[in-house]
């Protein structure tokens, strides 16, 4: 599911401000990845090593090549060919009964229950719905996300939890001083992560059971559809530039604010990017997240890896799904760094609060920061799939 909206003024050629000091090792001395300013020319001509260095953000470096499609060595071949008869079946049918088992814990809990809806903006969700329903949709969620992932091979997810110091942080502690110690500290906004695979859903799944932005196509699958309205996802019509776009971002504006104001409200899960990576990288935040000016909780994700690698960049869905269970064991690690209290500044301009949650996460993470995005990536694909001429890849609508 894609999940983050597309900021209103964005312009990659301008240089990012930045105004709060993150502490004395501030300094960020990692190459920062230049689009090429003549980008909208045809790519005939260039060869794959140019391609790479220009779209580093989305180039798989695993034994599998590019696209997936490289040629293996014979032992990783004798390796998919023991997984293929031996784990692909059986993590086939396990991942097949825990997504119909919890469609039917869904159903079961929605029955007689009015969807929260939105006729004007096409928007249907039971994620507002409370009571014991409400709690056995989310911990049966969260118990059978983790579940999917034991069977998908990661039998030990790495959790960390990061003490850094956030100067302005203290500023809205300060404000808190006076009142009654018994009030609770400012809540979360939305929970703010780096995007490299499909996977990362069922991780924010396990970890906190938030709601998505995803396509309005996904409402209408089977097993999943309902699965997504429960966790209250926005859907976006990505297909069509259409005047529901400032409308979703409305929306996402209000749920954020929303979870921030209210402890029953479901907390929203953003992808600031866009789109995914190679896991290396971080391209610019899209500024949909940041529009409430809420405190945000940034997660940092990653799959270390060794013969396949987990993200979701230039290979296809079915490869990938198919290489993901073959593998025997998965790693993946995750790094929850400190909420981020926007400081007055940051509130007034939220691109300012945006870059600054994002040159934190880069440093805690040590990713390198890009500024291209999903254009660059349609033209890095198409290019692997010897699509010469660009001009319909390079008009398409951006995320």
């Amino acid at each position: 599911m894609d999940t983050e909206l597309k900021s209103m003024n964005t312009d990659p050629s301008k240089t990012e401000p930045v105004s709060r000091d993150d502490g004395p090792n501030s300094k960020d001395d990692r190459p920062l990845l230049k689009s090429d300013s003549n980008r909208n020319s045809s790519t005939t001509g260039e060869s794959i090593e140019d391609l790479e260095k220009k779209f580093a953000a989305y180039v798989r470096n695993d034994v599998y090549g590019p696209m997936g499609r490289g040629e293996l060595p014979i032992v990783e071949k004798v390796l998919l060919g023991i997984a293929v008869v031996t784990l692909v079946p059986i993590r086939f049918v396990l991942a097949l009964i825990i997504l119909v088992m919890y469609y039917i814990i869904c159903r079961l809990c929605t029955l007689f229950s009015a969807p929260n809806r939105d006729e004007e903006e096409d928007q249907e969700d039971f994620a507002h719905m409370g009571g014991w329903r409400r709690a056995v949709i989310v911990w049966c969620g969260r118990f059978l996300s983790r579940m999917l992932l034991f069977v998908l091979g990661f039998y030990w997810i790495s959790v960390s939890y990061r003490d850094i110091d956030l100067p302005d942080q203290n500023k809205s502690s300060s404000q808190n001083e006076g009142k009654d110690q018994s009030e609770e500290p400012e809540r979360l906004g939305a929970i703010i992560s780096n995007h490299i695979s499909y996977l990362d859903i069922l991780y924010h799944m396990s970890a906190s059971f938030p709601s998505f932005v995803a396509k309005r196509s996904v409402a209408k699958l089977p097993l999943v559809g309902l699965i997504s309205k429960c966790l209250g996802c926005v859907y976006v019509q990505r297909e069509s530039k259409s005047s529901d776009f400032k409308g979703v971002s409305g929306i996402v504006t209000e749920r954020v604010k929303e979870a921030h104001e209210n402890s029953s409200a479901p907390m929203m899960m953003l992808f600031p990017e866009g789109t995914t990576t190679n896991g290396d990288f971080l391209l610019p935040f899209k500024t949909g997240a940041f529009l409430a000016t809420a405190p945000v909780r940034p997660v940092i994700l990653r799959y270390p890896y060794q013969r396949f690698s987990l993200a979701w960049d230039s290979i296809s869905g079915a490869l990938h799904v198919f290489y993901l269970f073959c593998q025997f064991i998965n790693h993946m690690e995750a790094i929850w760094l400190p909420v981020y209290y926007p400081s007055q500044e940051e509130k007034d301009d939220p691109k300012l609060y945006a870059s600054n949650v994002r040159r934190l996460m880069a440093r805690e993470g040590n990713l390198t920061m890009s500024d291209i995005g999903l254009a660059e990536k349609r033209i890095y694909h198409a290019a692997l799939n010897g699509n010469i001429s660009l001009p319909s890849v390079l008009h398409q609508k951006d995320d």
